[in-house]
Parts: C-alpha cells; structure tokens; sequence
C-alpha cells in the first residue's frame, strides 16, 4: 500500500517553513512529500507543528516564513514540534517603516456597501440602541444591576421596541488610588469617557457612591458628551441608601425611554462603521483560517471608506515589523515600536515575561511561543496600510487600519477598542471563547469545524471551511463582511441570544492599589 501523502494531512504555509500544520492527527508512519518521504516518529495532534527538516540545536524555527522560535535541542525530521524542544529568545527585527504601504483601493462612493444604523443627531452612527447605567466606582455596582434588571423584568421594554435593553456597565475601580497625576486613574475616565458617548448608547444614567475617589460631578462634567444624549446623575450616599436610589434610577431609565425608542434605523454608508477585531482562546489554526479571514473582511470594510481597528500589543510582539512596513509614515511605524518597547519595561518590571503568552489553552490547541501567536494574531491586519496608532481607550478617528495598546487580555482589550467607538467586534477563536461586549455586539469566528460543530449555540462563522477546502481566505472574508453588516443592521449575534456582554467591561487597571 502506497504511503499516504503529507500534503493531505498537514499544511506547509511558506516555502522556506522548516514545520507542517497537522490538519489532522498525525500518527506515527511514513509520508510521500512529493518524489521523498518523511517519517513521523512521534504523534503530531490536529493544528500542531511536525518537523520537515533536522534542525540543529539553536536553530531558527520557521512558520509563516519567519521565526517562531528555537530549537531547545536538535530535533529529527518527523518529531512534533512544541513546546518540550523549542525554546523562546529575543532577536533582532528590521522595522523598514512604511517599504510595503500602498495605495489602498477603494470601492467608488456610488457603490459602496451600507447598513442600517441609529443615525445621532451629532451624526455618529450606532449598531444597537441600548440606554447605560454607568458606575463610578464597584460600590455602585450592585445597585446599577438592579436598577437594570428591574427595568428589564418589569416589561416595560415591550412598550419601547426600538431599544435594545438596559445595559449597567459596572467595574471593581473607582476608589483606592489617587485621582490626580495618577496614569491609572486617566485611563480608567478615558474608557468611562468612550462608553458614556458611545454611538450606541442613546441615553446615560451614571451611578456613584458618593465618596469615591472617581467622583460623579467630576466624571460627568468630564464626559464630554454628545449633544442631545440624556444624561442623569446620582449617589447612593445623597439619596439615603440603596432601595431608594434603585427605584429612584428605574424612574429616571423609565423617563429616557421614550425618547431613545424615537431614534430609527436608516440607510447609511459602511464608512460609518469602525469594526473592532480580537482573538482569544487561541490555536494552531487562528492564523491559518480565522485570523486571515478577519484581515480579508477588514480589507473590504476600509476599501467601503470604514475603519477596522485591533489591539493586544503583546501578542503581536514579535511580529510588529509586518505592520511597520505598512505604516503611513515613519511617525506611525515609530508610535507602534514605541509602545512595544514600553511594554518590554512593564513586564520587566514586574518581573514576568512577554513569552508567559501563550496561555495553557494556547499551547494545547498548538501554538508554543509568543513569536508564533503574534505571526498568526497579526494576520487580523490584513493587507492595507496602518493608519494609526492610539493608546487605551483613545478615541478612534482615522478611517483604515488602526492599532490600538491594549493588553492581550480578551475583556481588556475590547473594552479599550469599544471605548475608542467600535460600534462592533469579530472575535476569532480556536477553542472555544465565551465572551459578548455590550453594547457592541460580538461575532464569534471559530478558527476550526469541529469547534463549531461542538459549540453551534457560541460561535456565528464557521471560518474552518478554509482549513476543510470549502472556502478561499477571500471569500470566508467577503462572507464575514457580509455578516458583519447584517449584524450591524440589527441580526443578533450568538453572544447577544446568549446574554453575554455585561462582564465584560474591564477597564486596563493600570493604578497602585492604595
């Protein structure tokens, strides 16, 4: 019997790659590579890595074309690959700014994709149409929750069809740090700030304790809202404890109900959108199906005139260059090495280690150093130019590909973009996250088919077709962009029927605890 071929069991995804991507379990055997043969010696499990080549102690480790790591010892031809024999070092990296930035090639006005959005009277555009009960501080948590799930049980909602529900957007800071010259404190306001005149928020009740340090006259005198958005104010403390300040904010949400059940959806331009993008829950496939889908979807959004925006700087440590040679100009390429090099103080600082990424999950759906999960994290960013570069939470202005610095955590991370504007999210994952963002709805990618298949009620794209040969990269992207404009015309997502997205708000705490 003939050996089977390798080609039919893993994947080569650049020429000078010294690894195969198992498509499948690898067991032990001989394999046709074309007119030679490999053996594999050991078993290589579904989206690990199998060895081409012998690979001499030190030697550089290639996936994507570049390197994802070293060898720890000299690893045979047909060995798995992972994390036993590799081993993670710094090395150098050429940032030849803006060498592959090019024209972009946008879709002509007149036949530019739409959707239909809550149109502000400012001019912003939302997805979702949800009245917020903001916190200052965790103290006012509990009551903010209340407040919303007394509304949301009381079945007033029935009579106001166009909104989307109460959302409390609650947080554990506030307090226990110094509100002044304190970095910490400015970037918690700034994701207070964002979620307060988010474009999806069509009415903003703000509830403190009222002697915190975050105070609500100093915080909503700071929001700098929107014109014409409702907005109250209150304290547990001056309205004489916690039943009378729920019921008082059921009246105050009851009051602004009316007016956010006016606003309608309208026909508007996809340029309005600002799309945020994450993966979580990583595997040997995110960069290979999910991940370079996104960049497809992003692609087309900013060839529509919109924005796609993305985040985690470390975990795209170690392939920052690919995104510096397609910066606008030196300054943006600059911001972006800038804030990796803040990065390599933090966690030097703190006595950790980028490389402390990839997480346990990470390393049993295949991935095994930073390097890796960064090349395949990276792939989110499509082929379009970088546009800009802010920091957490900044507000997201530019049109076109935008990085955001933000932590690899998942709620992290989408709090900062959505606090930017993101009006919603692609989120792609490979084992399986669980995860929503109010108000943005979340589209959940799953990188593989037997993922999809085990969780059909969390995932709503199955971008494993492009691992399976069913779909081209380009055209899983086209039907993620399609989607993603069904869902900004109001099509519920799995996460939003779930009921996800209210724990999720976690604001960066960068602040010394007091």
């Amino acid at each position: 019997m003939a050996s089977p071929e390798l080609g039919q069991v893993g994947f080569r995804l650049h020429e000078d790659d010294s690894v195969l991507i198992a498509r499948t379990d690898i067991a032990p055997g001989t394999y046709r590579d074309g007119a030679a043969e490999l053996t594999a010696a050991d078993p290589v499990p579904t989206g690990h890595k199998l060895a081409l080549t012998d690979l001499a102690a030190g030697a550089p480790i290639r996936k994507y074309g570049q390197v994802i790591g070293f060898a720890a010892r000299a690893i045979r031809a047909g060995e798995h690959v992972h994390t036993h024999n590799v081993t993670y070092r710094e090395f150098d990296r050429s940032h030849d700014f803006g060498a592959a930035a090019r024209p972009t090639d946008y879709v002509p006005a007149a036949q530019r994709a739409t959707f239909r959005g809550f149109r502000r009277p400012d001019g912003r555009v939302g997805t979702r149409n949800y009245l917020a009960v903001l916190t200052t501080v965790n103290c006012s948590a509990t009551a903010a929750k209340m407040i919303a799930r007394r509304v949301e049980t009381s079945g007033v909602l029935d009579d106001y069809p166009h909104v989307d529900g109460i959302c409390p957007l609650t947080h554990t800071l506030g307090c226990g740090h110094s509100g002044t010259g304190n970095e910490g404190f400015e970037v918690l306001r700034r994701a207070l700030r964002g979620y307060a005149g988010h474009p999806n928020i069509a009415g903003l009740l703000v509830v403190g304790l009222g002697c915190e340090v975050n105070q609500v006259r100093a915080l909503t005198d700071d929001l700098r809202l929107p014109p014409g958005l409702p907005v109250h104010a209150m304290t547990i403390q001056e309205l004489g404890g916690t039943k009378k300040t729920v019921a008082e904010g059921v009246r105050r949400i009851e009051e602004m109900l009316p007016v956010a059940d006016a606003h309608r959806r309208t026909e508007v331009p996809a340029s309005e959108l600002v799309l945020a993008m994450e993966c979580g829950g990583s595997d040997g496939y995110s960069g290979i199906t999910a991940n370079p889908a996104l960049g497809a979807a992003a692609d087309l959004l900013i060839r529509n005139g919109g924005a796609a925006a993305f985040g985690e700087t470390t975990e795209i440590y170690g392939a920052e260059h690919l995104l510096t040679s397609r910066a606008v100009s030196p300054e943006v390429g600059r911001a972006l090495v800038d804030r990796i090099r803040w990065w390599e103080q933090h966690v030097q600082r703190d006595g950790s280690s980028i490389n402390n990424n990839p997480s346990p999950g990470n390393k049993d759906g295949g991935l095994t150093t930073i390097l890796e999960k960064s090349l395949g994290a990276a792939a989110k960013g499509g082929t379009t130019n970088l546009c800009d570069v802010v920091g957490y939470a900044e507000p997201i202005s530019t049109r076109g590909l935008v990085f955001m610095d933000t932590p690899g955590y998942d709620p992290v991370n989408a709090t900062g973009l959505i606090a930017g504007g993101a009006q919603l999210m692609c989120f792609t994952t490979g084992r399986g996250s669980a995860f929503g963002c109010k108000p943005a709805p979340s589209i959940k990618l799953a990188t593989n088919t037997p993922l999809y298949e085990r969780m059909p009620d969390d995932m709503d794209i199955n971008c494993g077709a492009v691992a399976d040969g069913a779909r081209s990269v380009e055209e899983m992207g086209r039907e993620i962009f399609e989607h993603v404009l069904r869902v900004a015309s109001g099509e519920q997502t799995c996460s939003e029927e779930l009921g996800y997205g209210e724990e999720e708000f976690v604001p960066w705490h960068l602040s010394t605890v007091l």
